[in-house]
């Protein structure tokens, strides 16, 4: 049966990238991109970046404009959510009883922000931040205040904080684990941010949970802590991560697992229907269970699998994941799965605030943290997906060259090609 007709549910960067890159592969069939947010599709992590240190400007965010999808024949059904998915039928309903038939359903759904459980949290003044919209309103909060809590030290939270330092207001973090992005860096890279932070005059209280948010005038005036302390601000911002959207997958009968559950090729357990992004939970190697990842890297790489996959080329999804944080003047980049990791190497200095952590699990690599060194990060990149051997000794000699290493690697396995086609052709022969 032919695919004419592909509906994407999920209008940020992993469902945008499938539409584009369905055209950029000759899809000639029907592309509709359905999205919950009204407006075109637009960039997500700039809003905790540069979006916080300038006047908001929505069109700068934009993906592209809004003629592109008319020109390249895609269609917008944005400000209308999924309400039901029809498997039998293979069409999607949106709230307003529309509905859209289709051949393929690519589920770009993505993720939400987890919310705050306890009393207080709803008052106004308490901000999250995963939308343009969430970001103007927080921009417009700290254009008024002084002071600021953040409630978790992870990427979004201290980028938060350091946006608000930028801006000399006042910041406290309070995070229930004992260091910050404890559950994405090693522990030496970890130490360094936190301080960043201080050196940068935020009051760092880890180990802290939340009790409250208090109130004053009917808006958020700071947070009781679970160590019995008062914090004092004029807002709150709540980053503590993330839940897949995956109802509407569950409720149709698709296996969720932290995420809509895919195969190595992205493919649910219907044929008819694929999982990219955020909210899918994915088969990864060197991982014993599944992998969800919340990246733009890994949605555009996902989108880009997904869309050559319809288009004709059966090829597993298999890119090494990245990532990057900027704080200050430190821009963080992390390539790789260190989960597991029992070695932790340093290559440079980390007093320099140039440095990376390669981390092992015994003797193999499983992923490098870099803080201003590219290089590294660019090398790392290389390294994991090659395949190329690499020891702790040899990450930690900056003497050893990284770029000639690999360029070797590179020529050694060339020639293992070379010589395999050759005895091939003489077993033929």
């Amino acid at each position: 049966m032919s695919t004419e007709r592909i509906v994407i549910v999920g209008s940020g960067q992993a469902g945008f990238e499938a539409a584009v890159s369905l055209r950029t592969h000759g899809f000639a069939g029907s592309i509709t991109l359905i999205g919950d947010e009204s407006g075109v599709p637009y960039q997500r992590p700039p809003l905790s970046k540069a979006y916080l240190h300038s006047e908001p400007d929505r069109d700068s965010l934009a993906l592209r404009p809004s003629q592109y999808f008319d020109e390249h024949r895609i269609t917008l059904a944005y400000g209308k959510p999924v309400v039901h998915i029809d498997r039998d039928n293979q069409r999607v309903e949106l709230i307003d009883a529309t509905t859209f038939e289709y051949d393929h359903l690519i589920l770009a759904t993505g993720a939400r922000n987890r919310t705050l459980p306890v009393p207080g949290a709803e008052l106004p003044g308490v901000h999250y931040l995963r939308t343009a919209a969430e970001a103007e309103s927080l921009t417009a909060s700290m254009a008024a205040c002084t002071s600021l809590v953040v409630i978790g030290a992870g990427f979004i939270g201290l980028e938060v904080a350091a946006a608000a330092r930028k801006k000399g207001i006042e910041v406290t973090v309070v995070e229930a684990m004992p260091r910050p992005m404890a559950r994405a860096l090693s522990e030496v890279m970890s130490e360094y941010f936190s301080t960043t932070h201080t050196d940068h005059g935020v009051d760092m209280r880890l180990s802290t949970g939340v009790e409250k948010i208090i109130a004053a005038d009917g808006r958020a005036a700071g947070v009781a802590t679970s160590t019995g302390d008062i914090i004092r601000a004029d807002a709150v911002v709540v980053g503590i991560g993330v839940l897949p959207n995956i109802e509407q997958a569950a409720l149709t009968g698709l296996q969720v697992d932290n995420g809509i559950v895919v195969d190595e090729y992205l493919r649910t357990g219907d044929p008819h229907i694929s999982a990219i992004g955020d909210c899918a939970a994915y088969p990864i190697a060197g991982s014993a269970g599944l992998v969800r990842l919340e990246s733009v890297q890994n949605a555009v790489d996902q989108a880009r699998c997904i869309a050559g996959q319809i288009t004709g080329s059966a090829t597993k999804y298999h890119s090494v994941p990245w990532f990057w944080s900027e704080q200050y003047e430190s821009k963080l980049q992390m390539t790789g799965l260190t989960a597991g990791a029992d070695t932790h190497v340093v290559r440079g200095s980390v007093d320099s605030g140039a440095f990376s952590i390669f981390c092992f699990a015994g003797e193999r690599l499983l992923g490098v943290e870099s803080v201003n060194k590219p290089r590294d990060h660019m090398a790392a990149r290389k390294i994991l997906a090659s395949g190329m051997p690499l020891t702790p000794a040899q990450a930690a000699d900056t003497t050893f060259d990284l770029k000639q290493a690999i360029a070797e690697h590179k020529d050694r396995q060339a020639a293992e090609t070379e010589h395999g086609g050759v005895e091939h052709q003489a077993v033929a022969s």
